[in-house]
């Protein structure tokens, strides 16, 4: 996969197209990942003990990795990547500018 934990992704598709942010986690199996403030969905809580009132929370849910691209400050925009290097020294470099990530 082209992205980690951590990352500045920009969406290109999808009703939330354009928006910006980090990656928070990364189901691999799903190739599908969850970008901190994109996608917002309300998840309603039961009642409990603890939360007597219940009520509902706004949380990120997953969307797919294939409609996120990396952020490059240096161009300005969202770039493909591609891998340079050997074994343990690999690194990911956006095609368009050369930006260097890791």
């Amino acid at each position: 996969m082209h992205l980690k934990s951590g990352d500045e992704v920009v969406v290109t598709a999808g009703n939330e197209k354009g928006k910006r942010g980090k990656v928070m986690n990364i189901h691999r199996d799903a190739d599908m990942v969850v970008v901190e403030g994109v996608n917002l969905r309300n998840k309603r809580l039961p009642k409990t003990t603890a939360n007597p009132q219940g009520g509902e929370v706004e949380r990120e849910v997953p969307i797919s990795a294939s409609n996120v691209l990396l952020w490059s400050e240096k161009a300005g925009k969202g770039v493909r990547t591609k891998s340079v290097g050997e074994g343990s020294e690999r690194i990911r470099v956006g095609i368009p500018c050369g930006t260097k990530f890791n």
